[in-house]
């Protein structure tokens, strides 16, 4: 079903919510857990409406580039692309402690990374709910989902995919009727040191539209990384062929 991959959110959970705004973002948010990320740590983030999790600097960029970036902006690319939450969607972040939730988390990580057994302490969750894209002519909403996670340790991000049903905004040569075409989404990790950068595979080409379907720990929809010290971890082949039969 719709968002199983997803973690519990909205305002019952304690979420803030972003302002209307195209090309917005949220406040400033001071981690209460410095996030470590390809080897760096960092203090505040923001959750863009744009499909992006940044460090230190808001993103309000709509057409993504490929990475590596240029410009040195490490950042966590869930999916970029031209949200616009005035036409549709809500996008909602939280920081957490709470034991049920990290223990779910804890649970899940531990199944993806067996060898290195996993208790997480924090969690920050970001999600995008059902929201439109620019220039957006149909009903057509994306839901997925961030969280980065830490033991204080080890530092996980985990995205979440539960409905993909557009890859791309009318500014971004996107058609306005159906969300396809023109530049599409791109889902991955920038490091900002314009040397390490991960894409997940199909970003920015059609074939993003089934993230739902991909994964890189055999769940359809959920892709986890390990980012403090950033290792890929290995696609199963037989589950990427999925996408395409």
């Amino acid at each position: 079903p719709t968002g199983s991959v997803l973690y519990p959110y909205g305002p019952h959970q304690g979420d803030e919510t972003n302002p209307k705004h195209d090309d917005g973002t949220s406040e400033e948010i001071a981690l209460s857990v410095p996030f470590t990320f390809y080897g760096k740590s960092y203090q505040t983030a923001f959750v863009n409406n744009n499909g992006v999790i940044s460090f230190d600097e808001p993103v309000r960029q709509y057409t993504p580039d490929p990475f590596p970036l240029v410009d040195g902006r490490p950042f966590i690319a869930p999916y970029w692309a031209d949200v616009d939450n005035v036409l549709g969607g809500d996008i909602f972040y939280r920081q957490t402690t709470n034991p049920a939730l990290l223990a779910d988390i804890s649970q899940d990580i531990t199944q993806y990374f067996p060898k290195s057994p996993f208790t997480a302490t924090w969690a920050l969750v970001a999600t995008w709910d059902h929201v439109a894209y620019y220039g957006s002519t149909s009903q057509k909403g994306n839901t997925f989902q961030a969280v980065l996670t830490t033991d204080s340790k080890i530092f996980y991000v985990m995205l979440n995919y539960g409905d993909i049903q557009w890859t791309t905004g009318a500014a971004s040569d996107g058609d306005a009727e159906t969300g396809l075409g023109g530049t599409p989404a791109h889902a991955g990790f920038n490091s900002g040191d314009d040397t390490n950068f991960y894409n997940i595979p199909g970003s920015q080409t059609d074939a993003i539209v089934n993230i739902t379907t991909t994964s890189n720990v055999k769940v359809p929809g959920r892709w986890v990384f390990r980012v403090d010290d950033f290792k890929v971890t290995p696609v199963d082949t037989p589950q990427l062929n999925d996408c395409w039969l």
